[in-house]
């Protein structure tokens, strides 16, 4: 079964269909007029707005006509150039458009059944978590016969026109359309999670290693589904749309349409002297201004390849606007990337998506707000709602994405389009249940953008361990809805953090309430021992208080190890001492190295201290070689920590 669909204004396709057939009538959607109010919020349009359906516009309308790729599309009179970036981005994928424009057959014109025509149409739009489905009537907006907005250079074509229609009920009108990014739409359009990437700051033209690993990430992107395009920057309004000394347009976007690893064959070898081509097939949605350097259709290393040669290769062009370029010049040319991965199947029964729909509530007490404003406002900040997620191996990219609830229904009454919002993200200790209430010992693991814009995210390699997401306003004391998403290609198992400290229950009052909150952060373990010269030490931390434990990851091959493992323990008394223990991991049985043994009282000096370590036996066990580097922490308020 597929996700769950909501169904916008109540309104489902079938039955109206259904009733407007049954009375002889075409469609009329009540609540998307055909007037000014569907168009703008406060203004008119210069010249005589006449609405048409498409059977008045041309003869023998379709909704796509043959395939639904190979038609160049036009932004009109009043269109918006990302929402022709978009429908290009999403024609790529048969998988997200079938989806977006469900039942394609079931919903195109057929001139032998006209009297089952009933001027109806419907899409599913993934909207702030939810695949919400739309339903229109065919009414265009046109001026002097053409459409106002975006139209196909395929005359008969209504699908994309159709589709902004759709859209721009969604939204409330044709111009909450301004200021949408290309990413955003193309995210409404197929429920992808997008991630922008600054190629110059990735300096991928310069960089050999990260250059062949944005191909490997874009390769699996665009493989599974993904939707990527690309665009030039420029510095000033004027440079817009300048073609550069290759052919191709500044501030522009370019849709990614294919991409390559080939092993060459003998004979291309010597030609082209390298065994592997690493391309990418890319599309001009205007079908103009194409690539004229490497691999372009004119160029020396397309004239070098036979016919046959590029079908074996797979190296095809099939639409006007298309061409190929290396991956050396993709990377040296374009200046900005969006990548919108499929996220919405499992891969192998893994969860590679988490998300979660939260808010920022303002209360008079402050363990009960939920707004604290930015990390600027540090008295405030922790207030905020908090998550929790582990990654549990090295190595893996995550990516955070967090999104605002749109505001753009509510700009007829002059509500803001968007807050500026954005997140810190901070590693913290390995058994954390409870809500950050200061940050002690956390180390900052990274900060997104703040912006006024509709999603802000933010792509890290993280190392193996607990993160606490924090996701903010930039101003205390407002109140609006978010969706929080994250990405890995392991599962992180995300969710919130709710409780301040552990509940009082029948259980924890029999064995006696908690009294005493420590946390430990273990820097090193250094000076370790080695039986002879040439042994392997592989050592990790177990952290100990009562019954519970924590333990480190194995560092490998070092008597110097460095850790930063923290952990947090609630005691019902300093008389339940935190033991640290040092282990060396071998094949068949660990080797115990020493350990420390601590009171951790609340009165306790909070700096970083070293100690030897120990044999078994407590604080004035025999000392054995090597010691170890913490800051402990400890308070008899529960809520500090």
């Amino acid at each position: 079964m597929g996700p769950p669909l909501k169904f916008f204004k109540n309104q489902k396709y079938q039955e109206l269909k259904q009733e407007c057939i049954r009375d002889g009538r075409l469609f009329c959607d009540p609540t998307f007029l055909p007037e000014n109010d569907s168009l703008f919020y406060n203004r008119l349009l210069p010249g005589k707005v006449i609405w048409k359906r498409p059977q008045d516009i041309c003869d023998d309308p379709r909704l796509i006509v043959g395939n639904i790729s190979n038609h160049q599309l036009t932004q009109g009179r009043l269109g918006h150039k990302p929402m022709i970036s978009a429908f290009s981005c999403l024609a790529v994928q048969e998988c997200h458009w079938t989806k977006t424009i469900p039942n394609h057959k079931e919903q195109e014109w057929d001139p032998q059944k006209l009297d089952k025509y009933a001027g109806i149409f419907y899409f599913r739009f993934w909207h702030f978590g939810e695949w919400t489905e739309v339903v229109i009537d065919d009414l265009l907006p046109t001026i002097n016969g053409d459409l106002v907005f975006s139209f196909s250079t395929s005359m008969n074509e209504f699908w994309n026109a159709l589709l902004e229609k759709a859209y721009a009920k969604l939204l409330g009108c044709y111009e909450a359309l301004d200021g949408l990014t290309t990413s955003d739409i193309i995210v409404d359009f197929t429920g992808t999670l997008a991630e922008t990437v600054d190629m110059q700051k990735g300096r991928y033209s310069d960089l050999v290693e990260e250059k062949y690993k944005l191909f490997k990430e874009l390769y699996k992107t665009f493989t599974k589904g993904g939707l990527i395009c690309c665009s030039i920057e420029f510095p000033d309004q004027e440079e817009q749309e300048v073609e550069t000394d290759w052919g191709l347009l500044k501030g522009h976007t370019y849709t990614m349409t294919d991409i390559r690893k080939i092993r060459l064959g003998e004979r291309l070898v010597e030609v082209f002297s390298t065994e592997k081509l690493y391309l990418i097939r890319l599309r001009n949605p205007l079908g103009r201004q194409e690539w004229s350097g490497p691999w372009s259709e004119i160029s020396e290393e397309w004239q070098q390849l036979t016919a046959a040669d590029r079908k074996n290769l797979g190296i095809v062009m099939s639409d006007d606007g298309e061409f190929w370029m290396s991956l050396e010049d993709f990377c040296r040319n374009f200046h900005e990337l969006n990548v919108c991965r499929n996220v919405n199947n499992p891969v192998f029964g893994r969860k590679e998506l988490e998300s979660v729909v939260g808010c920022w509530t303002v209360n008079d007490d402050p363990l009960m707000n939920r707004s604290g404003g930015c990390y600027n406002n540090r008295d405030t900040f922790l207030q905020n709602p908090q998550y929790i997620f582990t990654v549990p191996e090295d190595g893996h990219k995550v990516i955070m994405s967090l999104q605002q609830k749109d505001m753009r229904t509510y700009r007829r009454m002059g509500r803001p389009d968007n807050y500026i919002i954005g997140f810190e993200l901070f590693k913290v200790e390995l058994n954390r249940k409870f809500r950050l209430h200061h940050l002690y010992i956390q180390e900052r693991a990274g900060t997104s953008t703040y912006i006024d814009t509709r999603t802000v995210f933010l792509s890290k390699y993280l190392k193996k361990g607990n993160y606490v997401l924090v996701p903010t306003m930039f101003q205390h004391g407002r109140t609006s809805e978010f969706l929080l998403r994250i990405f890995c290609e392991v599962p992180v198992q995300l969710r919130e953090l709710t409780l301040d400290m552990p509940k009082m229950s029948c259980w924890n009052l029999a064995r006696g309430y908690p009294k005493v909150v420590t946390q430990i952060t273990v820097h090193s373990a250094e000076g370790l021992e080695k039986k002879y010269a040439n042994e392997t030490v592989n050592p990790y931390l177990i952290i100990k208080c009562g019954k519970e434990e924590v333990r480190s990851p194995v560092q490998k091959n070092t008597v110097h190890a460095i850790f930063d493992t923290q952990a947090i323990f609630y005691r019902r008394t300093t008389d339940i001492p935190i033991i640290v223990q040092v282990w060396n991991k071998r094949k068949f049985r660990d080797q115990f190295l020493g350990q420390v043994t601590l009171d951790a009282d609340p009165s306790d000096c909070r700096e970083l201290k070293s100690l030897y370590l120990r044999k078994k036996g407590g604080p004035t066990a025999k000392v054995k070689q090597g010691h170890i580097s913490f800051k402990v922490i400890s308070s008899d308020d529960l809520t500090e920590l």
